[in-house]
């Protein structure tokens, strides 16, 4: 397939899938619930990190956690008292569980008392230094486990490039909260990154099409292969490449289920 072929198969499925019809069948209809920023900060963060799975089951489950949140997770993070953790416990999806959730709400209850926004936890406190997404990511995966409660089990469902991760789950959180379109999927609240700063989320949907139009080449999936399929989605949206995280994930999604 030529070059302008799979720019107009792209731009015709961003189109098609990049729609409020979107919504209600994928982890981001989680921070959807939610107005606030913290809100959606918070809850988005949790359902990318869940993100693991069917798509059908990780609603449920960050539908569940949030019913443990008292549906108000900035009010739960920041207010909370020790015997309002119990409602935590016991909560697990896959390798996830209540040791983890445990600990980051630790983690983001300390941030919050200090920050405003989860933003910060990426760009850092002098927002001109980090100006590399790759730099961004480990900045934060570290930031994370800098306390020393931090568990060692916790690390592995916060990846990070200096481990080779694609990072897949927190790209696509990323482009929850930095691109905005005006179509009312993602939300565009944070102003210190770019789209054009954004890496592309390799899903198993996204890598298989991007592999078959011949847009990755590396055999196997992690950082480079991220930074590979975004330099080529560069040259058809150089400002917003990873627009086209919906056409690769709906082609996905369509040659799946026929």
């Amino acid at each position: 397939m030529q070059a302008a072929e799979i720019y107009l198969l792209l731009e015709q499925n961003y189109h098609k899938f990049n729609q409020p019809a979107f919504i209600p069948d994928d982890p981001i209809s989680i921070p959807h619930q939610f107005t606030l920023k913290q809100d959606i900060e918070i809850s988005g963060l949790f359902a990318a990190m869940l993100a693991w799975g069917q798509r059908k089951t990780i609603i449920a489950k960050c539908n569940e956690l949030l019913l443990r949140f008292d549906h108000a997770p900035y009010d739960f993070i920041k207010n909370h008292q020790e015997q309002d953790l119990k409602a935590l416990l016991g909560f697990k999806h896959r390798t996830f569980n209540d040791t983890d959730l445990l600990y980051l709400v630790y983690f983001l209850h300390q941030f919050y008392n200090q920050h405003d926004s989860l933003e910060i936890a990426f760009v850092g406190p002098d927002v001109i230094k980090i100006l590399n997404q790759k730099d961004r990511l480990e900045y934060f995966h570290n930031l994370v486990f800098s306390l020393p409660e931090a568990p060692v089990r916790t690390r592995k469902h916060i990846s990070t490039p200096a481990r080779k991760s694609a990072c897949k789950r927190i790209n696509m959180y990323l482009r929850w909260m930095v691109r905005q379109d005006n179509q009312g999927v993602d939300f565009g609240l944070w102003q210190h990154m770019q789209p054009a700063d954004l890496m592309c989320p390799c899903d198993v949907h996204v890598d298989r099409v991007a592999r078959r139009l011949g847009l990755i080449t590396r055999p196997q999936t992690d950082w480079q292969t991220a930074v590979e399929l975004t330099l080529q989605l560069q040259e058809f949206d150089p400002l917003d490449p990873v627009k086209y995280d919906f056409a690769l994930f709906g082609l996905g999604l369509e040659e799946r289920y026929g």
